[in-house]
């Protein structure tokens, strides 16, 4: 395969809509547009929610009740088997190696969790936010320890 082999797939590309030439191609006259009204002028574009002056619906409907949602703690999530598969033997883990090896990434989490998917052969100590049953379990298991908090 070289260069000018290379074609976009089918039905990836579109031929432009040419407005305005004559009316025998079906986008003459009008344009699509129809006849008269907001959206058939040049410029129009109505904003979202936008009902044409009558008081919208996300202003006519009553506002009730409180969501908890925005103070909610949100851990960046590991399993085990990601452990197992980026840390040696007798490592100690905690937020600073999961984020150098990769596993943690990103600036917005409060805390780390590990969770108990897949099998733990190597021994660690692991000092994170929160550590479910099973992935305590596992890691104990190995040998290892968990300190939470």
């Amino acid at each position: 395969m070289r260069l000018n082999d290379l074609k976009p797939a089918p039905g990836a590309k579109h031929r432009r809509k040419r407005l305005g030439c004559g009316e025998s191609s079906g986008l003459g006259k009008t344009c699509g547009k129809g006849h008269k009204g907001q959206k058939s002028r040049s410029g129009a574009s109505i904003r979202p929610g936008f009902e044409g002056g009558q008081m919208p619906i996300n202003r006519r409907l009553p506002k009730k009740g409180f969501s908890n949602a925005k103070f909610r703690t949100v851990y960046a999530i590991v399993n085990v088997e990601s452990l197992e598969a980026k840390f040696d033997d007798g490592a100690t883990i905690d937020e600073a190696a999961l984020r150098g090896a990769g596993l943690v990434q990103g600036g917005a989490w409060d805390g780390v969790k590990i969770l108990g998917s897949g099998d733990l052969t190597k021994k660690f100590t692991v000092q994170v936010d929160k550590v479910s049953a099973s992935a305590r379990e596992k890691i104990e298991k190995a040998g290892g320890s968990v300190q939470e908090g």
